[in-house]
């Protein structure tokens, strides 16, 4: 493609927009990772990083993308022949669960319709059957990108503790970490995963896992073989501010300033920003006349807001028209929602203006390709976010 003039709205659900005071710590020279500042740069961002996650416990941090930070999870806890319960959520619930079985572990699949998110009843009833306590863990997604659905974790943590089952809560966040309301200690997770390139602004090539006392105990009995991915190496060192191997000492940095940037905005406001923008954009979407993938209002998700077009169009097509005449990305559907669905990210580094233009660059797509929608759901997004929604539409809120 020609150079377009202008910024590029990168509106996908990751990675994200990566704002110029990360980028600009990003690009700093390199320092000694075995030296003192390193060590002092080490234990600010291993500190900071488990307000994030709301945890006393560790937060492991490894030069990978969160696929790296799921096997991690695996196979620090887990053992050969293990049993895993799993709930189908949508693209990401699914390759996890194709990781465990390569990883040698027995995954069981709660077969879900792509549109809903975990059913706690059915997790707590698998695990009332389960009177041998075979299932070693329950493994699930906080937030499904492919389809915009955010589960009720807490829900999970009940269902697993009505049943009195003693089995592992491990989780993902991968699009929800630092963009949705997010409490590893409060809700009981044993290991939650997380990613960089998110709610965090960050390139992508971070990941982590958060730890609790008991997956530390679990870890202590696991037997799949690990040795990059081992907690025990990592956390002996991480004490003094270093790791057991070269990090990525430059996005290190960079998740510095970005978990500064977090608390000086203040988490609720964070999370706040991503709920409005969310919100004026399904008022954007139904305003349309189009279907929104997530069916339970309650389990919208706040980092990204995943599109149906009508029968007889092509996602992809308004994706690349979009792309070409607009220099803006949107995320594509995936799994069986290939050209089906289309994805607008509002996540990470944003403000009310730029929602406002993405959705004018998605209507003006819709216009270009002929798809039938109702004009002026841009304007049902401004007076949202302007707050002048008026009577009815506060009194939904």
């Amino acid at each position: 493609m020609s150079y377009q003039a202008g910024r590029h709205f990168l509106q996908i659900p990751g990675p994200t927009n990566t704002p110029l005071p990360v980028l600009a710590a990003i690009a700093k020279p390199t320092i000694d990772h075995r030296g003192p500042e390193f060590g002092r740069l080490g234990r600010e961002v291993l500190s900071g990083i488990r307000t994030i996650f709301k945890t006393t416990q560790p937060v492991i941090i490894y030069p990978a993308s969160g696929t790296g930070a799921w096997e991690a999870a695996l196979v620090n806890t887990l053992s050969p022949g293990d049993k895993v319960l799993m709930f189908e959520t949508g693209w990401f619930s699914t390759l996890w669960n194709k990781m465990a079985k390569r990883l040698g572990i027995e995954a069981e699949f709660i077969k879900g319709d792509w549109r809903s998110g975990v059913n706690a009843d059915a997790i707590e009833a698998r695990l009332a059957e389960d009177k041998a306590h075979t299932i070693k863990a329950v493994a699930v997604v906080h937030n499904e990108t492919s389809t915009g659905v955010t589960s009720n974790i807490a829900a999970v943590r009940r269902a697993i503790d009505n049943a009195g089952h003693p089995a592992l809560l491990l989780v993902d966040t991968i699009s929800s970490l630092g963009s949705i309301d997010y409490r590893h200690d409060a809700w009981g997770v044993d290991v939650t995963v997380g990613g960089s390139q998110k709610g965090l602004m960050l390139p992508p090539g971070l990941s982590f896992n958060a730890i609790s006392e008991k997956a530390l105990a679990a870890a202590k009995k696991a037997k799949l073989p690990r040795s990059f991915w081992d907690w025990e190496d990592m956390l002996a060192i991480n004490e003094k501010g270093f790791f057991p191997y070269t990090p990525s000492t430059n996005l290190l940095q960079g998740l510095q300033v970005a978990i500064r940037m977090l608390h000086e905005e203040g988490l609720e406001n964070v999370f706040a920003r991503h709920d409005r923008a969310a919100e004026a954009t399904r008022r954007c979407v139904r305003h349309w006349g189009l279907e929104i993938q997530c069916q339970n209002p309650a389990e919208y998700s706040s980092s990204l807001t995943a599109v149906r077009l009508p029968e007889g169009h092509s996602a992809d097509n308004l994706r690349a028209e979009i792309l070409t005449r607009f220099n803006m990305s949107l995320g594509n559907g995936l799994g069986p929602l290939a050209d089906q669905v289309f994805r607008i990210g509002h996540l990470g580094d944003f403000h009310d203006l730029m929602v406002t233009g993405v959705l004018t660059g998605v209507e003006m797509g819709l216009r270009t390709c002929g798809i039938p929608h109702r004009s002026g759901g841009v304007e049902a997004a401004m007076s949202y976010l302007s707050g002048n929604a008026g009577p009815a539409a506060q009194a939904a809120e």
